[in-house]
């Protein structure tokens, strides 16, 4: 995919350098995701409505029986 030229940082980036966050940018059909601390690395493109569902589960919160990676 050739790197979208209107990428976006969330308004939830917080304060200070802002960087701890992903940033995205629309195509004609798709949603393109990518790490702000990355930006060079690989993109995750979604259909539009795969991206809605997605960003959708994130605000209902954890998903009872998922667990998040040790770090």
């Amino acid at each position: 995919m050739t790197s979208p030229d209107n990428w976006r940082k969330s308004s939830y980036s917080g304060s200070g350098d802002g960087n701890a966050c992903v940033e995205v940018a629309n195509r004609r059909t798709r949603i393109a995701v990518r790490d702000s601390k990355a930006p060079a690395r690989a993109t995750l493109s979604l259909p539009t409505g795969a991206f809605t569902t997605f960003v959708e589960a994130l605000k209902n919160g954890p998903t009872p029986g998922l667990r998040r990676p040790q770090s």
